[in-house]
This record gives structure tokens, sequence and C-alpha cells, in this order.
């Protein structure tokens, strides 16, 4: 009976690993007399790993740092990787993140799994642009913030950055914000979302860094 488990999930991960992450539906519909008691077994011997509710992953693909961001946009859609960890691979700040940071039309949330921590911030569906698709290998591609839109983002869901001080301490990487930093395209993605409180902060940041 062993030998058959372990030659159920062989022919499993064959059909399913070039996915990448799969869902229990994208199971059932190739497989509806698929036991779902499986899935769970298979974790436990470390076969699979569970991102979230009916969300899984194969192991293998924890030795490529880039699956962990993929999977932020699969497991909780639509979302784009946004705020901290966009700002931290641009090299805007200056600290490594210790959680993948991103923002969604659903609600706040946040999912932990062997791949790492995964938050998710609530924006309105209006402020859901402003990302490019990245490659990665094997031709797939993740959603991710523009360097703008990511500091937007962050001054937008965090009203705390509030002053020049405030602002002073996110400690953005002055070469990049003279050499890199897309100016017109800041102030182009703040006026389409015509908010007076963002608008303020940004005049600020603006100062503190002396963008013109």
């Amino acid at each position: 009976m062993h030998n058959r488990n372990e030659m159920n999930f062989i022919e499993f991960r064959n059909i399913f690993l070039s996915l990448a992450c799969f869902t229990t539906n994208q199971v059932y519909a190739s497989y509806p007399e698929f036991n779902r008691n499986n899935l769970g077994r298979w974790v436990k011997k470390g076969y699979l790993v569970r991102l979230r509710q009916s969300y899984y992953a194969f192991p293998e693909y924890r030795e490529s740092a880039e699956f962990a961001l993929f999977f932020a946009n699969r497991i909780y859609k639509p979302s784009y990787i946004s705020l901290h960890t966009a700002l931290s691979f641009y090299g805007i700040i200056p600290e490594a993140v210790p959680r993948i940071t991103s923002v969604t039309t659903l609600k706040t949330i946040t999912f932990s799994n062997d791949f790492g921590e995964y938050s998710y911030k609530n924006i309105k569906p209006d402020m859901m642009f402003g990302y490019d698709l990245k490659e990665m290998e094997g031709g797939r591609r993740i959603m991710f913030a523009t360097p703008e839109k990511a500091l937007i983002d962050l001054l937008y869901l965090y009203p705390f950055y509030n002053t020049e001080h405030d602002l002073e301490e996110l400690r953005l990487d002055e070469s990049y914000m003279e050499d890199d930093f897309n100016k017109k395209r800041l102030m182009e993605y703040s006026d389409r979302i015509g908010s007076k409180a963002l608008s303020n902060r940004i005049e600020m940041l603006r100062k503190v860094h002396n963008i013109k």
C-alpha cells in the first residue's frame, strides 16, 4: 500500500510540477475522483508545501528566491508586489525586508508558509495601477510595482509618514532618487489618485529629497 501511495505522488508530481503552485480546484478539474486526503498526507511527508488554504507548491521551488515572489501574485489575486519589498528590491530603502509585501483590492490579510510571510494591504480598485510584469525563469512573470508606485502606495497606506522628519526616517537612497527615480511619473500617479493628503506628503517628500 505504501508503494502505491508513493507511485501516486510520482504520477501527481509529473502532472503538476510545471505549474509551480496549484489549487485543489485545478486538481479536481483534471481528476474529479482525486482523494483530497492525499494532499494533507503529502504535506506531512514534505512532498508538498501548503501556501494557504487550497493552494499548494512543490518544495523544490524553495531553491529559487524568485518563486517566493511569484507565489505572492498567485495565492491572493488580484495583487502586485509593492511597498517595502518593492522599495528594497530597487535599492531605494537600505534594509532587507523580512516579509513579502503586496497591495490588493481584496481585504488586508497575511499568510505564512515555508516560502515566507506574505502581507497584503487593501487599496481602492482605482489605485490598482502602476505595476510592470517582470520576467523570471521559465517565462513566468511577476506583477511588481514601479518604484514610483511603490513609494506612493507606501505614503498612501502609511499616513504616519506625515512630517519631514518621518520621511527622512525612510532613508531613501539619495543617488537612486537623484538619478533613477522618475519624478514625472510620480506626479502623474499622484494626480491620477487625486488625494489631498497624499499630495501633501509627496510635496514634503520632494522637499526632503530635493526632487525637482
